[in-house]
Formats: structure tokens, C-alpha cells, sequence
């Protein structure tokens, strides 16, 4: 006997799980480099700051930049696409995609900020 989700083992996990996750990562993706998170874990409060770090950390978030507008892409085309948020495997693979994505983003954030770090 086949499940109604489409699957052929019957399991299935909500959207909203990967929704949360996507819109988490975004926000500490968002937080990390507009917000300032970052240059202040990597490069140091307003005294101890060093510029030659913050630059470093700048171009860090320049690389990422591109990595996060393809994750934030790919998780409001999963919502907004009905081919795509009629079957709920490809939502869940679209979705997932896009949390890995933003991981990503958040990957090249980490290493840049340590390899700026003095």
C-alpha cells in the first residue's frame, strides 16, 4: 500500500522543518555579515579592531554574497514555483538544496574570517 505523499516508502517530514532552517541560516547569514557579527568575532570589538582584518572579512562576505542569493533563490523559487510545491519530494529536495546552500555561504564566511583573522 502506497502512502498519499507520493512516496514510495511513505515517509515524509513537514516543509516547515527545512522552511525553519532555511530562514535561520538566512537570518545568521544576514546577521553574521550586515549585522556585523562577524567582522566583531573575527577582527575584534570598536578598540581592538584591526582594519586590515575587517578587509579581509569584507571580501569574505563579497565572495558569500553570491552563495546566499542562490540559496535565497532556490528556497522562494521551492514556495513560489506550483510545480515544484505540488510534489512534495522535489519541495523537500528544493528546500534542503537551499539549506545546504546557505551553509555554504556561511562556510566561505567562517574561512574567510580566519584566514583574515591576525
Amino acid at each position: 500500500m502506497q502512502a498519499m505523499s507520493g512516496r514510495p516508502n511513505g515517509w515524509r517530514i513537514s516543509p516547515a522543518i527545512p522552511t525553519i532552517a532555511n530562514c535561520a541560516l538566512a537570518v545568521l547569514w544576514l546577521f553574521s555579515t550586515l549585522g556585523g557579527w562577524g567582522d566583531a568575532a573575527f577582527c575584534g570589538g570598536d578598540e581592538g579592531r584591526d582594519p586590515a582584518c575587517g578587509a579581509g572579512f569584507e571580501d569574505a562576505v563579497r565572495i558569500s554574497a553570491p552563495v546566499a542569493v542562490v540559496a535565497a533563490a532556490v528556497a522562494v523559487t521551492a514556495w513560489s514555483a506550483p510545480g515544484v510545491r505540488r510534489r512534495p519530494w522535489l519541495l523537500d529536495m528544493t528546500l534542503t538544496v537551499a539549506a545546504f546552500t546557505w551553509v555554504i555561504a556561511e562556510g566561505v564566511l567562517f574561512v574567510g574570517g580566519y584566514l583574515a583573522k591576525p
